[in-house]
């Protein structure tokens, strides 16, 4: 595999460079978008963390790419409810500003009960990715009468970032939530983190992670949420750093070990869903996760697809099967009421409950 791939930004149609070190022996057939470019390498001090996300990278990016492969192919809709959506600046930063990006049930002037709030964070191994990723599911929610945000956060390919910055960003995010919820209608007491792949380990960093605040942040206000809504989220960033370490990584071990969601489980820990395609390498880190919630006497659910990749959600049907159990465990918890409102397809596939 001579060269470097040029792969899209997710759901964007931006073509981003891979690094040149960041090579396999897997074979991938890849869409005629991609292309290879010599001349836009990556430096190659990135290569080795390259090769650490790996998993990450390349198999959330196919999937998001066939989602949504270019301007006329719309996302996927889970939906038919018209809902309201606008834009806010959480957080401005040397590297530019980041927004969230809001979707709310539409045509009440003042709900009369405060509504919980989700919050995702996108995939693409703190690289790449774009918040569309999980616009159907955040038009879902707010159909179903959860205000539902999909966030920015700063990543490597547009800010020259590294994750710690991504983790600040997460929490920083959560924070802008929380401490304007009065101003959003939403109750401070029901926020849920969620998100896909690396996005789905900043979601579990703002539950678990001590480390990395904003010094701009108000540390006076929780960035904690009260759920975890996880798909096929990376929980143990410290043994994949182990297991894939290479000269020239700019992540050191201590960054791996502060960002390890799996290291910092307690009785605090919010109670989760975590989905995981059954052939996805990174379920080992979901399954330690929920074995040590578990033992700590919390709800930490896991459902699995059989023989499904890293990022089998994103694509028809598990994308409804996956948001429809998301929306039975956030009625579970009490922060939705009725019967999911989500259609799906004939003959759809079913989750396997592990625990």
């Amino acid at each position: 595999m001579p060269g470097a791939y040029s792969l899209p930004q997710a759901g964007m149609g931006i073509q981003r460079p891979f690094s040149k070190g960041f090579q396999t022996s897997l074979s991938v057939k890849l869409p005629a978008v991609y292309h290879i470019s010599k001349q836009s390498l990556l430096p190659h001090r990135f290569s080795g963390i390259m090769r650490l996300l790996l998993p990450l990278l390349l198999a959330i990016a196919l999937p998001l790419h066939a989602q949504k492969g270019g301007k006329n192919k719309p996302l996927i809709k889970l939906t038919d409810v018209e809902v309201a959506t606008k834009e806010i600046v959480y957080k401005t930063t040397p590297q530019g500003e980041l927004k969230l990006h809001v979707f709310s049930p539409k045509g009440e002037v003042q709900a009369a009960v405060l509504r919980p709030c989700a919050v995702f964070f996108f995939g693409g191994g703190w690289k790449s990715g774009s918040y569309l990723q999980f616009v159907p599911q955040a038009e879902y929610l707010a159909s179903r009468g959860i205000v539902a945000i999909s966030a920015d956060y700063r990543i490597l390919n547009v800010h020259k970032t590294m994750p710690d910055k991504a983790v600040e960003d997460a929490k920083s995010a959560i924070r802008w939530v929380r401490g304007h919820a009065a101003e959003l209608g939403i109750d401070p007491g029901k926020i849920i983190a969620g998100g896909g792949s690396a996005g789905g380990h900043l979601a579990a960093c703002t539950a678990l992670v001590s480390a990395y605040d904003a010094e701009s942040d108000e540390k006076t206000i929780s960035a904690k949420p009260n759920a975890l809504v996880l798909f096929n989220p990376a929980m143990n960033i410290a043994t994949l750093f182990k297991q894939r370490v290479t000269e020239g990584n700019p992540m050191t071990l201590e960054m791996a070990e502060a960002i390890t969601p799996n290291s910092f489980v307690s009785k605090d820990t919010p109670p989760g869903i975590l989905f995981f395609g059954s052939a996805d390498k990174l379920k080992e880190g979901g399954d330690e996760y929920v074995k040590k919630a578990t033992a700590l006497g919390l709800r930490a659910e896991m459902w699995s697809a059989a023989d499904m990749p890293h990022g089998f959600f994103n694509k028809e049907p598990w994308i409804q099967v996956t948001a429809k159990k998301m929306d039975e465990f956030l009625t579970s918890l009490g922060y939705l009421g009725g019967e999911p409102a989500i259609k799906l397809p004939e003959n759809a596939p079913a989750l396997k409950h592990e625990n």
